[in-house]
């Protein structure tokens, strides 16, 4: 089992419940898409999948330890987080920022070093490779635009080789061809390796066409947990009824499809 949450709620400092009543789990390897409107609270899960948030109510096991009680740095190590804005310093070198990925399992002295000269550049390079930066390995982070910062947080992940990927709109700065490929790329490193990976995507051709398993959030609950080719016109229909008839997309013209639309696409997709 990667990870099972009972009945998880997550009421912040202010008194405002982002979470209700969450009863999901996954087993190690599973490739899981978060859909659902703005506000619905998929960073709010996310951020409990990751041990970032600690839950107010139910129960969590995460990598087979229980929370908030066994969220060590050991288990922190093992899981990669891909952030909508990867949080990375202006003057920081990308191969260093890469080579962050793996500050937590190497010894101190190593982990220290490694921020002073890089030492495993041949690593990073080629993570960087599989993301198309490999000629940014050098630049600093405040050279890049937002989509290749995107990217080098997903470098960083790829070189981590986490046993749980959690991915916050992880392409929402790419432009469609570009993120297709990279949540792609996603999912082949987690089937590759075995690895759980759950992404929110705001897009829905992606989430349809790419997951086998689709988790719809709204309002701070689970809408439905569906595999995909179950996820029908009427049930999308009522997740983003406060957003209009017509469902989010990124690989289509016009920017926006209709319900059934959507999901013939998807259909096409999971079929060809």
């Amino acid at each position: 089992m990667s990870f099972q949450l009972d009945g998880v709620g997550l009421t912040h400092a202010n008194g405002f419940p982002a979470l209700a009543d969450i009863g999901l789990q996954a087993d190690q390897g599973e490739r899981i898409a978060l859909i659902g409107p703005s506000g619905a609270g998929k960073t709010s899960l996310l951020s409990v999948l990751g041990t970032a948030l600690a839950p107010t109510a139910g129960k969590a096991r995460i990598l087979g330890t229980p929370l908030p009680a066994g969220a060590s740095a050991a288990l922190r190590h093992r899981i990669g987080t891909v952030h909508q804005a990867p949080p990375l310093p202006g003057r920081q070198r990308v191969v260093t920022a890469v080579l962050a990925g793996k500050l937590g399992q190497w010894p101190a002295w190593k982990s220290l070093a490694s921020l002073l000269y890089p030492l495993d550049v041949v690593g990073a390079r080629a993570a960087l490779d599989r993301v198309d930066l490999a000629d940014k390995l050098f630049a600093r982070c405040d050279q890049l635009s937002g989509g290749q910062l995107q990217r080098v947080g997903i470098a960083r992940v790829l070189y981590q080789q986490p046993d749980l990927i959690l991915a916050d709109e992880p392409v929402s700065a790419l432009d469609p061809t570009l993120a297709l490929n990279t949540i792609r790329l996603l999912v082949d490193e987690a089937q590759t390796r075995g690895a759980t990976l759950v992404a929110s995507l705001h897009a829905v051709d992606l989430a349809l066409g790419n997951f086998t398993r689709i988790v719809g959030v709204k309002s701070g609950r689970i809408a439905f947990d569906l595999p995909a080719d179950q996820v029908s016109s009427p049930l999308l229909h009522e997740l983003y009824a406060s957003e209009g008839s017509e469902l989010p997309t990124q690989a289509h013209e016009p920017r926006f499809l209709t319900v059934a639309a959507a999901n013939d696409a998807a259909t096409r997709a999971a079929c060809c």
